[in-house]
């Protein structure tokens, strides 16, 4: 009899704290409805994601990792334009994914953004029947490979940083991978792990003139002291930052077709944690709880039109880390509220020199 194969991403060896490779271990149908199956399955998928658990943990553990698989196996026997898959965060509870990777609170930071009237933003004079029908911005040389945020609420951050490390790109032709977390220990402005917001991290970087590499400053998933001497060695600098109109999918487009912009979304829906390809056009709302980066947008063969998001999940989360959401959707917000608050930092001229930091490179 012929079985449906459904397959587990799991990782084989890992390659740094921001980059792993995964192998596909198939599971059936039948290993859904046996217990002894489904306890196997999460014993090797706990090797490779979780560290050791006691018994009773591990028990409820394994009942959420069960709940979590069936919930993707119905939901993949839909005809919807989007996959699930069991990824790093099959054995926690929506909640507790919410928790540790998207309740970063950025609703609450909307206080600070300076609302713009219609068209009044840089790229708010392109003609929309003019821009091309396809951007991507990783094609053009100027997104760096995705990072992992870990267990932090630092998402504001590396979208600030996959913004700025495309301009400067675009501007002086240098790809350079920049420090998520000078950020997260040194802009007093936001709340490092605890959520932030992305235009006080644009000023923050403006005011103390640029922003480091994360050579000279890695990232460590966890907020510490403020490290002055590497803050005092900026490699790229910006002249600022504007706000595209929000709830305006148009202007979002006009802006994202000059360069990466930095976005907040909801991302507290089930299918936003274990989305693994194609266009997601999932329900969720408008409540701000993670940064990410629009790098690019597109159409599909049958005319669904996306944009394309660049998350810090690491990549073994949606298409190596990346999601395609529906775009032109009739919400004025946009999908999951991607049209709400969209910022991208203005740069106009090359990085001034400063040696002693590039020699760190």
């Amino acid at each position: 009899m012929w079985r449906k194969v459904l397959w587990v991403a799991m990782p084989l060896a890992l390659a740094s704290l921001a980059f792993t490779v995964y192998r596909c271990i198939p599971f059936t149908e039948e290993d859904l409805s046996s217990e002894d199956r489904l306890w196997a399955l999460y014993e090797q998928w706990r090797s490779h994601h979780t560290v050791s658990r006691d018994l009773d943990e591990k028990l409820r553990r394994f009942n959420v990792f069960k709940q979590n698989m069936k919930f993707i196996d119905e939901f993949n026997k839909k005809d919807e334009p989007y996959k699930l898959k069991l990824n790093a965060f099959a054995d926690l509870t929506n909640q507790e994914f919410l928790d540790l990777y998207a309740g970063s609170k950025i609703e609450h930071h909307r206080i600070h953004r300076g609302e713009k009237p219609e068209g009044e933003f840089k790229h708010g004079h392109i003609d929309i029947y003019k821009l091309p029908a396809s951007v991507d911005w990783r094609t053009q040389g100027a997104v760096t490979p995705v990072k992992d945020q870990r267990q932090c609420g630092s998402c504001w951050a590396f979208s600030v940083i996959a913004a700025v490390e495309g301009i400067n790109q675009i501007v002086t032709r240098e790809l350079i991978s920049l420090s998520e977390q000078e950020l997260v220990d040194c802009n007093t402005g936001n709340s490092g792990c605890n959520g932030g917001w992305m235009d006080k991290a644009f000023e923050f970087i403006k005011n103390v003139g640029g922003i480091t590499t994360e050579a000279t400053y890695p990232y460590t998933g966890w907020q510490g002291p403020c490290n002055a001497s590497q803050v005092n060695k900026p490699v790229v600098t910006i002249d600022g930052y504007e706000d595209v109109p929000s709830n305006n999918e148009t202007a979002l487009q006009q802006a994202v077709a000059n360069q990466p912009v930095s976005v907040a979304i909801d991302a507290s829906g089930r299918d936003f944690q274990f989305y693994s390809e194609g266009v997601f056009t999932g329900s969720c709302g408008t409540n701000l709880d993670h940064a990410v980066a629009v790098v690019g947008y597109g159409v599909t063969q049958d005319g669904t039109k996306y944009w394309i998001v660049k998350n810090s999940w690491g990549t073994n989360w949606g298409e190596q880390g990346y999601i395609r959401m529906e775009r032109g959707i009739p919400k004025k917000e946009g999908t999951c509220g991607i049209a709400m608050s969209p910022s991208y930092p203005t740069k106009t001229s090359p990085n001034p020199s400063n040696e002693s930091a590039k020699d760190e490179l």
